[in-house]
């Protein structure tokens, strides 16, 4: 049964057609002023990854932005000059608070340990979600931003914007037609080093927090801890694991995409991490995170291994039945089939092999996807998208628990879904979530 915030698509245009100034009067509703169809859309976090959400999603014709939010005052520029005379707020619980009915959709672009409290606060007043990826910062968060968008059906997208690229599509397709046969194994990588955005692992001393900063909303959930000019805001948060969630969390929600695509894989069986160790601030350096998932029809066995790596290293080379001299992309994926092998680079076309086995495909006709614009489209049409949180969740909490298996290294976790625990390593079961600071919690779906 479909919920009161929801407006069908033939009521919505009827109502452009008139020109009748509607305004809602429950959340989520969207209205129309004359004869252009309008939702209005509030934005949490405004420059950087903020800048691209919220320009791609103000391109479409129906949006109205209604409020920017931001911790920095410095950072509303961009926003200003592109959508003028959109009120600026600096705390999104005021935002939320203050504009309430005329808001029906929210774009949250913040650090990952802000997703959850900002996305689960608007999504309680009935907003639809755009949130940026990893969706959350926890294994915990990531089921609960699923159950919440389910219960009050929402419609919601993660910013793995390359899921909707022709390349990956086009890459499910092949997988799922066989041309390499049921796969067995799959290896994902990436080039970026360990520690490469702050490069530290200790905390560095106290620096007097700028005017333009309100250091006690970025921090929000997380521990208080005092300011360090150019160490976490604006971006090199992504090293600590108080703010970020490393190299996997980064790249992890893009490269596994067409991964879990292709395969329709959810949460892993079991997981293991391997590394040269780290410590309780950041994230390690070069890793190897090997998950074990349950099979489904597109793989060989009843259980499909799936090898993460980051900070350089890469799969053996063989392993791709690549001619000689033939070198991986800087990241990618290679799927290995009964048939033959993709090697999936990040992003392009993929590549089969051995060639010669392959010369005479017809690659199908796969077109690119505006996957900011399908998020508004399906509000519009009350429709759900294809990286909604029933898809971006299971992908989200498979990265965490990587994460969690990063913090103990060498140990096999072995994971039970329905339970929601750690079978072998109970000690493991305190990290699938985290202690928020007062005003910024996270309440449970119940």
């Amino acid at each position: 049964m479909r919920s009161a915030h929801h407006v069908g698509r033939r009521d919505f245009l009827k109502r452009a057609s008139l020109g009748v100034a509607a305004v809602a009067s429950v959340p989520g509703m969207v209205r129309a002023t004359s004869p252009v169809p309008q939702l209005q859309v509030a934005c949490v976090g405004v420059d950087g990854m903020g800048w691209s959400d919220l320009s791609r999603v103000g391109s479409h014709p129906a949006v109205k932005f209604v409020g920017f939010c931001d911790i920095d005052s410095q950072r509303f520029a961009k926003a200003d000059d592109a959508f003028p005379g959109v009120r600026h707020f600096a705390d999104y619980r005021e935002m939320l608070s203050d504009l309430g009915q005329r808001i029906d959709a929210v774009i949250v672009s913040t650090p990952d340990h802000m997703h959850a409290p900002v996305a689960m606060e608007a999504m309680r007043m009935g907003k639809h979600i755009y949130c940026q990826k990893p969706l959350t910062h926890t294994v915990w968060e990531s089921r609960q931003m699923r159950l919440l968008a389910q219960q009050q059906d929402l419609t919601t997208q993660m910013g793995n914007q390359i899921h909707s690229a022709k390349e990956y599509r086009s890459a499910v397709q092949l997988i799922q037609k066989g041309v390499i046969g049921k796969v067995q194994e799959v290896h994902s990588w990436v080039r970026v080093q360990g520690r490469q955005y702050c490069q530290r692992t200790d905390r560095p001393p106290a620096a007097e927090v700028p005017a333009n900063v309100n250091w006690d909303l970025w921090l929000g959930a997380a521990p208080k801890r005092p300011f360090a000019a150019d160490v976490y805001h604006p971006f090199k948060w992504r090293d600590w694991q108080d703010f970020g969630s490393g190299a996997l969390g980064d790249f992890g929600c893009h490269l596994l995409d067409p991964v879990f695509g292709a395969l329709g894989i959810r949460q892993p069986s079991g997981v293991i991490a391997e590394h040269a160790g780290t410590n309780d601030e950041v994230w390690p350096g070069p890793q190897t995170v090997t998950f074990t998932f349950p099979g489904t029809k597109y793989t060989a066995g009843d259980e499909i291994k799936l090898v993460w790596r980051d900070g350089g290293l890469r799969p053996p080379l063989d392993l791709a039945q690549m001619p000689a001299g033939t070198e991986f992309p800087p990241s990618g994926s290679l799927l290995i089939g009964q048939l033959g092998t993709m090697v999936l680079p990040h992003v392009g076309m993929p590549r089969l092999y051995p060639g010669e086995r392959f010369a005479a495909l017809q690659y199908p006709e796969v077109e690119a996807r505006n996957h900011w614009h399908d998020w508004v489209d399906a509000i519009i049409q009350g429709k759900k998208t294809t990286a909604g949180f029933e898809y971006a969740g299971p992908l989200s909490e498979t990265v965490q628990l990587g994460n969690i298996a990063a913090r103990l290294p060498g140990k096999k976790l072995q994971w039970d879904d329905e339970r929601f625990a750690f079978v072998n390593q109970t000690q493991a079961d305190k990290l699938l979530s985290k202690v928020y600071r007062d005003g910024f919690g996270v309440e449970p779906v119940v």
